[in-house]
């Protein structure tokens, strides 16, 4: 797709009564603590904005319903999760929604940490640099995530994957029109952004949260089995985070 442009850090606090809600979607649930988790992660190349994207979403949900930003270190990078319960959203059946945040180290011989955090993922955000000098670099991570997906037996063709493509402020990025155009070949939702200004970072999330939620929804009929609607689901879970200044409104 991209080619068209110019520890375990995944951890579960339970020990039993943890079941896939299908064999071919890792979203879980405690059917002790009548708790939904799902699993978000952020991937791409070193510096293309993971990181920041995930201090921008930490830092408009509600304190009282967000958990500590965490930050696991490596050699020469870092990755970085931390958990959004909004212990307060129960669907009408009493379940809880627990959703989990991981970035991906970035640099090149981090490989096999980004396996394991791919492990068990819902939906993943591809973050691309937009300018045309990081084109190789981005389609490179592309592959890589791909490949690593296939390693860890997951389909990249059944994990909803949304690309956003940041640093669109910066000199000898691609225009609109040929992110446009991009768009129109690929079957990914494309969307732009100035992560360090928080601009398109609350939309990718979103777009994250609506396409897992269809996903397990088609797959496990959770609207039914756990009365969960979609409104319900993104509403609950937006109502606690400030989208003032993003496009959204709740």
């Amino acid at each position: 797709m991209l080619g068209l442009y110019a520890a375990q850090l995944w951890y579960s606090p339970y020990t039993s009564n943890i079941t896939p809600l299908s064999p071919n979607n890792l979203v879980q649930l405690n059917h002790a603590n009548r708790e939904l988790t799902i699993k978000i992660v952020y991937y791409g190349p070193g510096l293309s904005g993971k990181t920041t994207n995930l201090q921008v979403i930490h830092s408009r949900v509600e304190p009282s319903v967000r958990g500590q930003l965490l930050t696991i270190p490596t050699h020469d990078d870092r990755t970085l999760f931390f958990d959004l319960l909004p212990v307060y959203f129960q669907s009408k059946s009493g379940i809880k929604i627990k959703i989990k945040l991981f970035t991906v180290p970035g640099q090149v011989i981090h490989n096999a940490t980004r396996r394991i955090v791919l492990q068990g993922s819902d939906a993943v955000a591809f973050i691309a640099d937009s300018r045309r000098q990081a084109t190789e670099e981005n389609n490179a991570y592309w592959k890589n995530m791909q490949q690593n997906m296939h390693e860890i037996g997951l389909n990249p063709e059944t994990v909803p994957t949304i690309i956003q493509f940041n640093k669109r402020d910066l000199p000898d990025t691609q225009t609109d029109e040929e992110l446009e155009r991009a768009r129109s070949r690929g079957k990914e939702p494309l969307i732009s952004a100035i992560a360090i200004q928080g601009i398109g970072v609350l939309e990718t999330l979103f777009a994250l949260l609506q396409a897992a939620y269809r996903n397990l929804d088609a797959r496990s009929n959770i609207s039914r089995n756990l009365n969960i609607d979609e409104e319900e689901f993104l509403g609950k879970i937006f109502s606690r985070i400030d989208t003032s200044t993003s496009t959204l409104k709740f």
